[in-house]
């Protein structure tokens, strides 16, 4: 029963039983065209026959052992997500939260070592890092953040996409480090201007800061490359991993190199679940499976035909502020409040979402083609331009 659950959401009113590929049903039987992939999850799409055979394979052979032991494929996903990334040493976990907790941990031990008694992060105004105490006080959204005071403190925030503003806490001795996505999910699939990142990666190399980036979202092939922050050819120091990472089996990375590695010691940190070889396995898959079907160089393709859909059907529009993103990570901004579309587009069997209140959150699998793109573009045109029109009538009625 649904009221046995506690109200941390508001669930729309459906519920799916299978899905496949791009395609999920729900109870009664109706077909979805999923353009969400479960909060940019399921980049492979659904029950991908290799992923299913791997996780079922796993867990009829080994599930759990803990950390407590040697754990072979996660000393393999370790090397290929570190291969892949250009960094040197991994920790796995649970979630996207945890890996950001463990960056923040990483950032208080680098300030320790340099002498630094209360060590502050720099984060960004309109980021999300996480719901754990920790990542809510690094997220920059009062509204979430409302009713969870005291939050933790060592956080200072600046405007995102402003290395000017960074470059102010030069003269800061207390500063250790930068959390920053190089494009922000949940507020609102804002991409900065090309040399931001390498800007942040100077200041913190000429600071002795720790560069770090969340891309809980935008990584594992999201943007058109394995991670966002190689769009500019730069390495952080501490790369934080999820979602699409396990394709729905629960799996958080955190990646370091340089500055950031050898932080952690023997009992400083730790995970019971996280890494376990079901989960690695899992991760291992989505791996084989992306190189084996290039799925980064078609969320690049795909992501741009899709934008180009879009700017051909709203982008003569006034009411649409923006048609931005960067492979199959795309916004669409309205001039209003458009949380009704989710509902609109429902009916219409698409599922897609709204964030920070204006902005059309898409984000497609990976495996999506050309019908099933258009099916969206259509969709999402279809939905904002009558909404547009409606809402226009009844003001000029009013």
């Amino acid at each position: 029963m649904a009221d046995a659950l506690q109200t941390t959401y508001n669930r729309l009113p459906v519920a799916f039983e299978r899905g496949e590929g791009a395609w999920l049903w729900d109870t009664d039987g109706r077909r979805y065209l999923d353009a969400l992939s479960g909060i940019a999850v399921c980049g492979l799409g659904h029950s991908h026959p290799k992923i299913g055979c791997a996780i079922a394979h796993q867990a009829c052979t080994l599930i759990h052992t803990s950390n407590l032991y040697r754990i072979p494929l996660q000393e393999q996903l370790a090397r290929r997500l570190c291969a892949l990334a250009g960094m040197d040493q991994a920790f796995f976990c649970n979630s996207g939260a945890e890996a950001n907790e463990a960056a923040i941990k990483l950032a208080r031990l680098h300030g320790h070592r340099r002498g630094i008694d209360r060590p502050k992060v720099i984060v960004m105004e309109g980021s999300f890092h996480g719901r754990t105490l920790a990542t809510l006080s690094a997220t920059g959204n009062a509204r979430i953040q409302q009713g969870f005071e005291p939050l933790v403190e060592g956080f200072v925030r600046v405007p995102f996409g402003d290395s000017a503003a960074v470059a102010e806490y030069r003269n800061d001795p207390d500063v250790a480090a930068i959390l920053v996505e190089p494009i922000t999910g949940e507020g609102g699939i804002h991409i900065p201007r090309d040399g931001y990142l390498r800007d942040l990666r100077g200041l913190a190399s000429e600071n002795d800061w720790l560069l770090m980036l969340d891309e809980i979202q935008a990584g594992i092939g999201r943007t058109g490359r394995w991670f966002a922050f190689q769009h500019e050819e730069i390495l952080p120091d501490v790369l934080s991993l999820a979602k699409g990472l396990g394709n729905g089996v629960p799996i958080g990375a955190s990646l370091v190199s340089g500055r950031a590695m050898d932080l952690f010691t023997p009992g400083s940190h730790g995970t019971t679940f996280g890494g376990n070889p079901l989960a690695c396995r899992a991760a291992l898959a989505v791996l084989d499976v992306m190189q084996a079907e290039a799925l980064c160089e078609h969320a690049q393709a795909y992501g741009e035909q899709l934008r180009r859909l879009l700017e051909e059907r709203l982008g003569h529009r006034s009411e649409v502020v923006e048609i931005r993103g960067r492979g199959l990570m795309l916004g669409v901004e309205l001039d209003r409040p458009a949380g009704e579309l989710v509902h609109r587009a429902l009916d219409r069997g698409l599922l897609l979402n709204v964030t920070a209140e204006r902005v059309i959150r898409l984000l497609p699998p990976l495996i999506i083609n050309d019908a099933q793109l258009s099916e969206i573009a259509d969709t999402v045109a279809d939905i904002v331009l009558d909404f547009i029109t409606k809402e226009d009538k009844q003001r000029i009625t009013a």
